[in-house]
């Protein structure tokens, strides 16, 4: 007998009880269906695990392990009634059942009889919930399994599935995992396809062909593997296993098909191109040793069956419950049944309840086997805090000539990759430089990742609805002839399809009486809510939209000029916006009079006041400065005010006459002529706009403004706007007038607030620049855009179509394909002049923009006036300790000129000083330097 060495090991320390004190043999039941995939794997590996847990002397010495197996025939009825017949044999732990549906009941009676349920096939997530304490799943968990399956649809980036499961307990819980991990992915199940257990092939041929009617095309197939090929077949008489449909299954095709000895041809073309999972388990020494024995297995009873993943998972089994005996032996455990008075009043029952018994120690054994920790041949054998199997992990297959291939693998710790788990194991989460998958060949032999969806194939066209504007038609309108709509948003959508990879057949239906503009929210709400009408649009005020509709699925879709706003994007999906937008505020505007003044306009009052001041205190400066030094700066009083005025004003021009000879003179001019360089300039820029530019003014400035008044105010018939101004900004109702056309608008401009109309409109910007281009720029935007937007194609949520269209759009934008579609429906009149303020004083200079100017010329001014006085000051110092004769020479010198003497030192006498002239002052000074060296000279003579 083959025993499997590298399993067996003792899990106790050692001190191993005498075998007197160990029980002769230890019951186990197995519960799986005979006749079946997993059962017919499941069976033969239970016995040789026993055989082989029997034979071992290191395990459970002294105990043999008897085993009582139950026939469950795939029903939950039978299941439970031979469940109970189990239970009356005194098993210490039941082994199975294959099937989620029967392990929902049968857990109802180990959880009353404290007997743990080891199942090496019941997937069902919610088998691990607290209601049932005594499972325990020896195999993966779908919970996993369907996450997988979400990372392939995220990985080919899907975004839509059609689920098709068998409407029990193991495929419904499946598939709602499935539906909770995509929402993760951003994706979703679009259909679900349920049958029942055993249903026939019409029944699954009615279930495909409604399948075959909605848009996705990518089906996961999550069934039993005794009916799962039923699924298959029928597809390929549908013709739903060619080209553009991607096929899915989980762990129940790799079953059926390692189980299927030889190759069956006929059941393999029916599954070219098909994505399975199967259960990954490590390629071991261990493993393989117990596959090449498989055939010689003589419990096999020349059955057809071959080899899967459960035939490892049900052997595991039984070495899981030998470990755990083992240990629980070890501690002193014992094995002792008791009655349960609760099945003992029956109430008259005939039912032989009373024969069933209570497992004393099932709780310390339950938590015996949570705590084991070997390696089995399907990997590792250990428990989480869940009580699910550590390191889960699948194989990616794709199935194609007599076989399948792996393409890569999926696990719970790294995600897909083409790196064996067990190694990713040794690196750090997520590390893995390898996370794609091998190649994969599609149904119709296709390499290329299909696209995922097509349009439904019920025979019907896309029907498009376009708004019936009555203004605008540059944006959209009907037309008489094909495709009977015409416009620059059709022409951008037809643009895009174009550019797609795949026909969109397609119609347009008018929506709209043709009096006014459609109300759009309205049919974004319907898109949302996939209302199905007969002929049905209708798109919002500044929003135009087209819905497009099925028979069957009710796809819905709007084009047109439709406004991407807040509210819209929370109810359905658009595409890239093809148009900037954004309201504004259009207001009349009215040409500024000229004026015969208007060369006072540069300049603000306070800038002239400073100017003019500046050229008078310059002025005085220089004669300050030049008065000792320069003739022309001396006269009579009147003639030296005259000149002080015109040498200030003619440096306007620079055509001062008058030469400035001081140094600090020739500073302060050289300052004071730069300043009055940027004067002129400024001012000669300023006066040349003012007069050849056509200035424009309107009472409105912009949305602030509007706000603040109580003037009424336009809006397009139909727009979003109406619901912005009033629920965002909070203008009152009564002051909006909804206007139809460009007519109206222009004749409520025209009258003015006080004639009836209004003040200004609110609208977007690509309809205002249409209007005031065909008003001949009678009217202008005042302020600036107080919203951003833009134009898009709305969709229901989560359709490929909006991606696709995307992209195309943003193609059209990089080629320049949609400027060219801009200019041929949308060519306008430049109004780009600027408006003024009523009293024009937007385009006026002020002192602001020229202080630091005047500050840079007062200091000069100043700091030369200080060196000034301090040079003079000084010089009348020296005077200051003269001597009498010295002062009367000085008043006999000058008696000619008429001067006034200097006989004290007053203010006055400084006064007389500074007005002396430079030369004539140093003259003093050195003649009188000459008198004081005669005395000296004498005395030595």
């Amino acid at each position: 007998m083959w025993v499997p060495m590298e399993v067996i090991g003792r899990t106790g320390n050692g001190n191993v009880s005498s075998s007197s004190s160990r029980p002769s043999s230890v019951k186990i039941g197995a519960l799986f269906t005979y006749d079946s995939v997993i059962g017919r794997a499941a069976g033969p590996a239970i016995a040789a695990a026993v055989d082989d847990v029997n034979s071992d002397p290191s395990i459970l010495p002294g105990t043999t392990l008897n085993f009582v197996i139950r026939d469950t025939n795939c029903s939950g009825f039978v299941g439970t009634m031979e469940a109970l017949q189990l239970m009356e044999n005194e098993v210490v732990a039941a082994i199975g059942p294959q099937s989620s549906g029967i392990a929902h009941v049968i857990s109802h009676v180990v959880n009353e009889l404290n007997v743990p349920l080891l199942s090496f096939g019941a997937t069902d997530p919610t088998l691990t919930s607290l209601q049932y304490p005594y499972f325990l799943r020896t195999t993966q968990s779908d919970y996993y399994q369907m996450h997988a399956v979400a990372d392939l649809v995220e990985y080919y980036g899907w975004r839509e599935v059609i689920a098709i499961f068998v409407d029990d307990d193991y495929g419904r819980n499946g598939i709602s995992v499935l539906g909770d991990a995509l929402s993760k992915k951003r994706a979703k199940i679009s259909y679900k396809a349920p049958f029942s257990p055993g249903a026939s092939r019409s029944a699954i041929n009615s279930l495909l062909v409604g399948a075959n009617l909605m848009e996705s095309r990518v089906f996961v197939v999550h069934v039993n593997p005794d009916t799962g090929l039923t699924i298959f077949s029928v597809a390929k008489s549908l013709g739903m296993t060619a080209g553009s449909y991607v096929w899915i299954a989980t762990d129940w095709l790799p079953s059926v098909l390692d189980s299927t000895e030889p190759v069956d041809i006929d059941t393999m073309n029916l599954l070219q191109g098909v994505v399975a999972l199967r259960h990954h388990t490590p390629d071991t020494d261990l493993k393989k040793n117990f596959i090449s024995r498989w055939k010689n297995l003589k419990y096999k009873e020349n059955s057809p069956s071959g080899f899967n993943s459960y035939a490892l998972y049900a052997y595991d089994s039984v070495w899981l419950v030998a470990h755990a005996l083992d240990a629980l032996l070890n501690e002193g455990g014992k094995f002792t049944f008791s009655n349960d008075p609760k099945l003992h009043d029956t109430n008259g029952s005939m039912l032989n309840l009373s024969s069933l018994r209570v497992f004393d120690g099932g709780q310390q054994f339950l938590q015996t086997l949570l705590r084991m920790n070997f390696t089995g041949l399907s990997g590792e054998i250990r428990f989480d805090a869940d009580k699910n199997l550590v390191n889960p992990a699948y194989d990616v297959l794709n199935i194609g000539g007599t076989g399948s291939r792996r393409i890569g693998y999926w696990s719970n710790y790294s995600g897909l990759s083409v790196v064996a788990p067990e190694i990713l194991y040794t690196k750090p989460p997520n590390s893995s430089s390898n996370r794609h998958l091998y190649s994969v060949i599609w149904p119709g032999e296709i390499t290329a990742t299909p696209r995922g969806w097509v349009f439904p194939n019920n025979g019907m066209p896309l029907r498009i609805a376009v708004p019936n504007r009555v203004s605008y038609n540059e944006f959209v309108a009907k037309d008489k002839s094909p495709p009977g709509v015409k416009g620059y948003c059709i022409d951008v959508f037809e643009a895009a399809v174009n550019l797609l990879p795949y026909p969109v057949p397609h119609n347009y239906i008018m929506y709209g009486n043709g009096k006014r503009n459609p109300i759009y929210n309205d049919i974004v709400q319907q898109v949302a809510l996939n209302v199905k009408h007969q002929y049905y649009v209708s798109l919002v005020g500044a929003i135009e939209l087209c819905i497009l509709i099925f028979n069957f699925g009710f796809q819905n879709l709007a084009v047109g000029d439709i406004t991407i706003v807040t509210n819209r994007t929370k109810l359905v999906d658009f595409t890239q916006p093809y148009m900037e937008s954004g309201l504004v505020v259009v207001a009349p505007v009215q040409k500024l009079k000229s004026s015969p003044w208007a060369f006072l306009k540069p300049f603000t009052i306070p800038m002239w006041l400073v100017t003019g001041g500046f050229f008078l205190f310059v002025g005085a400066v220089v004669w300050i400065l030049e008065h000792r030094f320069n003739n022309e700066f001396r006269g009579p009083p009147s003639q030296q005010l005259v000149t002080i005025f015109w040498f200030s004003f003619s440096t306007m021009f620079f055509s001062h006459r008058e030469n400035t000879v001081s140094s600090l003179g020739r500073v302060v001019l050289i300052v004071w002529l730069f300043v009055v360089l940027i004067i002129n300039s400024s001012y000669t820029a300023s006066l040349t706009s003012i007069l050849t530019v056509q200035q424009l003014t309107s009472q409105i400035e912009g949305i602030d403004s509007l706000i603040s008044s109580t003037e009424p105010i336009g809006v397009q018939d139909g727009s979003f706007a109406w619901n912005y101004l009033v629920d965002e900004l909070k203008i009152a109702e009564s002051r909006l007038v909804k206007l139809k056309n460009m007519e109206e608008y222009s004749i409520a401009l025209a009258r003015g607030p006080k004639g009836g109309g209004v003040a200004a409109i609110v609208d977007e910007l690509p309809y205002i620049e249409l209007f005031m281009s065909k008003t001949n720029c009678e009217f202008r935007t005042v302020g600036q855009e107080f919203t951003k937007s833009g134009w898009g194609f709305a969709f229901q949520r989560d359709s490929p179509l909006a991606i696709d269209l995307s992209t195309a759009i943003l193609q059209l934008s990089e080629n320049g394909d949609l400027q060219k579609i801009h200019n041929k429906w949308l060519t306008y009149n430049e109004c780009s002049m600027d408006l003024s303020p009523a009293d024009g004083g937007g385009s006026r200079l002020s002192l602001k923009s020229f202080w630091g100017l005047f500050l840079i010329c007062g200091i000069a001014c100043f700091l030369a006036l200080i060196f000034f006085f301090c040079r003079v000051c000084g010089q009348f110092r020296r005077f200051g300790s003269e001597d009498e004769e010295s002062i009367e020479e000085i008043e006999h010198d000058t008696s000619t000129s008429g001067r006034r003497t200097l006989r004290s030192t007053s203010f006055k006498d400084l006064i007389d000083f500074i007005d002396r002239k430079e030369a004539e002052i140093k003259e003093i000074l050195k003649r009188r330097n000459s008198d004081n060296k005669r005395p000296s000279q004498s005395s030595d003579g």
